[in-house]
């Protein structure tokens, strides 16, 4: 029991002294899109293959995570930050 909770303990300490699993659900990242098409793309980076589009002002879920200029979706596709902007409900950055 002793190992357990001290294991418990070091993940927590680890975490920053947040619970593990504690980030899940508690922010929301949501884009809109300010193009009028917008390239949806299976990776960061305008040489990675296109898979969809959007339309200006559709709204999608997000992650914080942006790599080379490029925000990952929800669904782990990804758009260029230059055309979209987060919504005023967002808390990620």
């Amino acid at each position: 029991m002793i190992g357990v909770l001290g294991v418990a303990g070091v993940m927590f300490l680890v975490n920053g002294g947040k619970p593990i699993g504690s980030d899940k659900g508690s922010g929301i990242c949501k884009i809109t899109v300010t193009a009028d098409i917008l390239n949806v793309r299976s990776g960061p980076g305008d040489m990675q293959p296109i898979v969809s589009t959007m339309q200006r002002d559709a709204v999608a879920d997000a992650q914080p995570r942006v790599e080379s200029g490029y925000r990952m979706l929800s669904d782990r596709r990804w758009v260029s930050t230059q055309f979209v902007a987060l919504t005023s409900d967002s808390t990620c950055t």
